[in-house]
């Protein structure tokens, strides 16, 4: 029988904290969240390589030294609302889920966002999926403590600025002059009666990209 904690273990070990991805958090998330059940069958044997892997509808789940960078420079403490810009098939979903934060993932492809909420159920992580435009972020659930945007972005919508909280940090691979993306690390920081932005560069990346509108 397949041990895949072993792979999952191994995983940790060579790719990510071999990286300088250091967060005992992160790392017990990474190596307990079954990334085989993220992807099709056909590439389960491959889940534990640290590659991005495709899921349908020309979109990847991202590569396993991406994930837990980008959760680690969420800074995420328990309890924090997060709101995820690009739920793909739920595995960025299920390690933030599995930190015990109250996620809110919004995905544009329809079967997409109800494979990933219907997997993500079945596997006991509590996150809310919604189908929309993730651009436009969610309201609703107003302002997030954190929010992380899983696709290349030209830009960082006014709509995100708008729907992060006061202190509030988010995290994003941003087009750049030079071609290519990099992670963003922005926070809102309080000044004066109103917030100031203050920007971080992290590691050059490569995200498939927003697209507008839902499906």
């Amino acid at each position: 029988m397949w041990n895949w904690r072993s792979d999952a273990s191994e995983m940790v070990e060579l790719q990510i904290l071999a990286r300088n991805v250091c967060s005992p958090r992160v790392l017990e998330a990474m190596r307990s969240v079954p990334r085989h059940l993220f992807v099709p069958e056909a590439y389960a044997a491959d889940a534990y390589i640290d590659r991005p892997l495709p899921i349908g509808s020309c979109q990847t789940i991202s590569q396993p030294y991406m994930v837990a960078k980008m959760t680690e420079l969420l800074q995420a403490e328990e309890g924090m609302s997060v709101l995820e810009i690009g739920t793909g098939s739920g595995y960025q979903t299920a390690i933030l889920a599995y930190l015990k934060l109250r996620v809110y993932s919004i995905e544009r492809i329809g079967y997409l966002a109800k494979d990933a909420a219907e997997r993500l159920k079945a596997l006991n992580f509590d996150a809310k999926v919604l189908h929309g435009d993730g651009r436009e972020g969610y309201p609703d659930f107003a302002p997030y403590d954190r929010i992380i945007v899983t696709a290349a972005a030209e830009r960082i919508e006014p709509t995100w600025e708008e729907q992060l909280a006061s202190g509030g940090r988010m995290i994003l691979p941003l087009n750049v002059a030079t071609g290519g993306q990099r992670l963003l690390a922005r926070n809102k920081i309080p000044s004066e009666g109103t917030w100031r932005f203050e920007d971080k560069w992290y590691d050059y990346c490569r995200f498939v990209p927003i697209v507008e509108g839902a499906s």
